[in-house]
């Protein structure tokens, strides 16, 4: 049996809603162009082995920076396909004339999908990476607030070399202590692409680059695999892998994101089956 199996562009999330483990796991800041690169090259091959045919889908975030993308990504939103539409989503908010909800959609009766999600029976986990997610202000308690439980530390930010490491040991500790038939979603803001990222590339000196970039996404498909086998290992999980935003390092001038740069816009998504057990 296939380890991994692509979700459909049809799949019908009602018959994924209540069997499944969910996963959200948000790549904060990757660039379309540096993800695409590094597949191609072969550099991300845990990545490469869980995307279906082994390629990220281009598409459009719904919002520039972290907060408005996540705000929107977290009623249902997701990053939209970047082809001629309408794009049916996956999860939609009851919402009068609403284009996008189909009968595949899984349709919830709240602000937010993590509330929908709870009134269906699962337990909702919030593990945080960058400065949204910090909890150490009430701006940075607004988005961890939405889940039953979050968590936060500093090494999980975005100065830590090892935050991944230390979210996905997060992550199981959580997992091990939830009953064995009760249904989670995870979401997973992975903070180490965004800026400072320089010390993931060797010898580079305290200068965040598009290499240093690519870098660091090297280093979150080195462990991504150990959250893939740790969302397996209950039962099915439908997983969504994808950048919030991208980041600019000096095309046309600009630097950084909250603003509408085509490297900022595009982004790399991605929607699977893991298999239970099958991530090993």
């Amino acid at each position: 049996m296939s380890e991994v199996r692509a979700a459909s562009r049809s799949v019908d999330m009602n018959a994924v809603v209540g069997t499944h483990d969910l996963l959200l796991v948000t790549l904060d800041t990757l660039r379309y162009d540096v993800a695409a690169d590094l597949m191609a090259r072969g550099r991300i091959p845990n990545l490469q082995r869980a995307l279906p045919g082994g390629h990220w889908e281009k598409r459009h975030t719904p919002g520039n920076f972290t907060y408005a993308a996540h705000a929107a990504m977290l009623a249902g939103f997701l990053p939209t396909p970047v082809t001629s539409g309408p794009h049916p989503r996956l999860f939609a908010a009851a919402f009068p004339g609403s284009e996008t909800t189909a009968p595949g959609t899984w349709v919830f009766d709240a602000a937010d999908l993590p509330t929908g999600l709870a009134a269906a029976g699962y337990h909702t986990v919030c593990i945080g990476g960058v400065g949204f997610f910090n909890k150490l202000t009430p701006l940075g308690s607004a988005l961890p607030g939405l889940f039953a439980e979050s968590h936060w530390s500093p090494s999980f930010g975005v100065t830590s070399p090892t935050s991944l490491e230390e979210q996905i040991a997060c992550a199981s500790r959580t997992v091990a202590g939830l009953p064995a038939d009760r249904r989670l979603f995870l979401f997973v803001n992975v903070s180490a692409l965004h800026q400072p990222n320089w010390f993931h590339h060797s010898g580079a000196d305290r200068g965040d680059t598009v290499e240093s970039h690519g870098a660091a996404l090297e280093y979150v498909d080195r462990h991504i695999g150990e959250l893939f086998a740790l969302m397996s290992s209950r039962r099915r999980c439908f997983a969504i892998v994808t950048s919030d935003h991208g980041t600019a390092y000096g095309e046309d001038g600009h630097v950084g994101h909250r603003l509408g740069h085509e490297v900022v816009w595009t982004v790399p998504y991605g929607e699977f089956v893991l298999e239970q057990g099958s991530w090993k």
